[in-house]
């Protein structure tokens, strides 16, 4: 957010310094004293007869189209910086009491000129649009946020709670001029007897933007915002909900990790009476904290298994094929920190995780194939894919090979496997894209539809 910060700058840009050093970064910027050389400055100065002079006639019945306010502007000047610009209106605001405008963007650059009196200017970046509640994009308000700030209902409008962390607060006085870049949400409270002219322009941006690739970027764009929800989805607090710790020694702070080969020992059925000491894939053989991750992984697999309306798996049994086991239904399918099996996951070391796996898919094949194919949710399964993808950038072409070979071992039908994993990320991503169109676009696809017609 340094990037946001809102510069004042005392001297009145060049038309180049403008375009290259100001509107281009899409930031807001103040200029003091810009409007201080315009007769309005002088003639509309509310102590001096300002209100008298400005009684201008509402209706022009000689000609209707022409604008009513025309004959004030000789008393105001273009900045000189806007002039390569392509003005799309200029606007006069007045007030004689203490006033607040609606929290709102608009869809032009804008340069608000105070002429006299005090305003007070809170602008958010359209980032922060999700914090803001946008109307409906369909609406007729679409450019207003839902929210009144001033008396907020969190319980109605949670994320409302940072808008304060994103917010940027100007004074503007007289003569002291703000570019407002589109899409910026603003609110202004404005003093007694205030009065300012805006500027409203095009960006260069979408006026150069040719019509028919307006598709592609809407794609690409909420293809970014979905990529960046998925990441904030998968973000934990500091103290994050798992079964144990690792400190800096590597070793489990659970008191009970020496008792995994006891807990163990009873799901070792999975490869026969007694264990089987392969080299390499001995539970004897892990350290601690891995046989530690390796239990729970087990135990809660066996757990969700065994909570199945129809599992009914005998408890000396833990065998889990497709046939014996209805798919779970799970309350929270894409909250990491609700989800044991993914919290425990997201929560190795790429080396820890190969070496878990490894060992569950020899020691207990029939309980990764269950993990796979029945115990992960969505963002169970999206936080695996994750860590085969951290995992690969820490480990030889040949080992990765050896490794996914072992992995996929276990399964009577590899593309089953293959085809829960590719439906749960992409169930997850639906969820994902789905909060990007309530938080940005006001839009909720579980709620009425509006018409197509």
């Amino acid at each position: 957010m340094e990037s946001l910060q809102i510069r004042r700058l005392d001297e009145i840009p060049s038309p180049e310094e403008f375009a290259s050093q100001i509107e281009q970064k899409n930031v807001p910027a103040v200029f003091s004293g810009c409007a201080k050389e315009w007769k309005a400055f002088s003639k509309w100065n509310v102590s001096n007869g300002g209100l008298d002079y400005l009684q201008v006639s509402i209706v022009n019945t000689e000609n209707e189209e022409k604008s009513q306010l025309e004959c004030l502007r000789d008393d105001i000047e273009t900045p000189a910086f806007l002039d390569s610009k392509t003005l799309a209106s200029v606007n006069l605001w007045m007030n004689n009491a203490k006033s607040r405008s609606s929290t709102h963007y608009d869809p032009h650059h804008n340069l608000l000129c105070i002429i006299s009196g005090c305003k007070q200017v809170v602008l958010w970046p359209p980032s922060a649009s999700p914090f803001l509640y946008p109307l409906p994009v369909y609406g007729e308000s679409s450019n207003h946020s839902a929210i009144p700030l001033e008396n907020t209902n969190f319980s109605l409008y949670p994320r409302a709670k940072s808008i304060d962390k994103y917010s940027r607060k100007v004074t503007l006085h007289a003569g002291d001029a703000l570019f407002i870049p589109e899409g910026w949400f603003h609110q202004v409270d404005s003093e007694d007897l205030t009065i300012a002219v805006n500027f409203w322009w095009q960006s260069d941006m979408m006026s150069s933007m040719p019509e028919h690739m307006d598709a592609y970027y809407l794609r690409r764009i909420l293809k970014r915002l979905t990529d960046k929800e998925m990441d904030r989805m998968l973000s934990m607090p500091s103290t994050s909900k798992v079964n144990h710790m690792i400190g800096a020694s590597g070793q489990s702070s659970n008191v009970n990790a020496g008792c995994c080969d006891e807990e163990l020992n009873l799901n070792h059925q999975e490869v026969g009476g007694k264990e089987k000491l392969v080299p390499g894939f001995s539970l004897r053989e892990l350290e601690p904290h891995e046989l530690r991750s390796l239990h729970d992984l087990v135990s809660s697999v066996h757990e969700k298994i065994n909570r199945q309306p129809a599992g009914n798996i005998p408890a000396d049994q833990s065998v889990c094929r497709e046939e014996d086991v209805k798919k779970f239904v799970k309350a929270n399918l894409y909250d990491l920190e609700d989800d044991p099996i993914a919290n425990t996951v997201w929560n190795l070391e790429p080396h820890v995780f190969q070496i878990v796996f490894l060992n569950m898919a020899h020691n207990f094949p029939r309980t990764l194939e269950a993990f796979v194919l029945h115990a992960l949710s969505p963002v169970g399964v999206e936080v695996l894919t994750r860590k085969f993808e951290q995992m690969d950038q820490r480990i030889a072409p040949d080992e990765r090979s050896q490794f996914y070979q072992k992995f996929y071992s276990v399964f009577d039908n590899q593309f089953a496997a293959m085809d829960a994993l590719l439906n749960g990320k992409e169930s997850f991503a639906c969820q994902a894209f789905n909060n990007v169109l309530v938080q940005y676009l006001g839009i909720n696809l579980n709620g009425p539809k509006p018409s197509l017609q």
